[in-house]
């Protein structure tokens, strides 16, 4: 497989735009509304699905590899940006909410990461999106991120974003590290993700927290966000709800939230 070699620079600090450069002929896709702004020269194209190699096999080869893209809520097209002039053109793509834009490249990661399902934000021409089905039936049943996940494969740059502060951890081989199940980014594929269950419902009436943990034992790197968009969402919608409950891990709170299902 051979993607196309973009450059890029990220701006801002909570609400973050990265900018691709691209030389005459290579193309960047992106998710529908991530779109910002691009120089005069760069034509947008509406594409069924990703635009990789792998979507090969004709007609209907092409339908099943988008089709995929459903499973994990995304839509079935994406948009293809291209400079189809002299010189260098640059296009802009932005956050959809505060947080982080993490730029990968997948030749020094193995050639493919597994993500959350609405993690990806763009990437160069050829970066295959496929799902990943959890293996572990507990895994897709209570992982909060839901048995579907997202797989960025090739050898070229692809960018995500996750919310609040977005930080990188390293396992060694046999290292285990738990976390939120909603905190989790993405991991590399050699890393094994499983979900453990929290013993106690003590820990969840009045510790304000999941009733389940992410297990990640490596060796490989995991991407771990501190703001959950989930998370973000129910907050508002607590507060802006009439008699909006606070967050304070008391006993009225804790019951509200295991009834309500927030925190997972």
């Amino acid at each position: 497989m051979q993607n196309h070699e973009i450059d890029y620079r990220i701006f801002g600090e909570e609400m973050q735009y990265v900018e691709v450069e691209l030389d005459p002929n290579e193309t960047a896709i992106a998710e529908s509304g991530a779109f910002m702004m691009m120089d005069d020269g760069i034509q947008m194209q509406t594409i069924f699905g990703d635009g990789s190699q792998q979507q090969g096999g004709g007609l209907m080869g092409k339908i099943f590899s988008a089709g995929k893209r459903l499973l994990v809520g995304e839509s079935l097209f994406m948009t293809a940006f291209t400079n189809t002039v002299q010189g260098k053109k640059r296009v802009s793509f932005a956050s959809p909410y505060p947080g982080k834009i993490i730029p990968l490249n997948l030749m020094q990661l193995g050639g493919a990461i597994v993500c959350q399902k609405d993690a990806f934000l763009c990437a160069a021409k050829g970066v295959a999106i496929n799902i990943e089905f959890q293996r572990k039936l507990g895994t897709g049943l209570f992982g909060g991120e839901g048995f579907i996940m997202e797989r960025l494969q090739g050898d070229g740059m692809a960018f995500m974003h996750a919310g609040g502060h977005v930080f990188e951890r390293e396992l060694q081989p046999g290292e285990l590290i738990k976390i939120d199940t909603g905190s989790l980014v993405a991991y590399t594929t050699g890393v094994d993700f499983d979900i453990q269950f929290i013993g106690g419902i003590r820990n969840k009436i009045f510790g304000g927290e999941g009733i389940f943990f992410a297990t990640l034992r490596g060796p490989g790197k995991v991407w771990i966000q501190t703001l959950p968009v989930s998370r973000l969402a129910s907050r508002i919608l607590s507060y802006a709800s009439p008699g909006g409950r606070k967050e304070e891990g008391g006993i009225l709170g804790g019951l509200g939230n295991l009834l309500d299902g927030d925190g997972y």
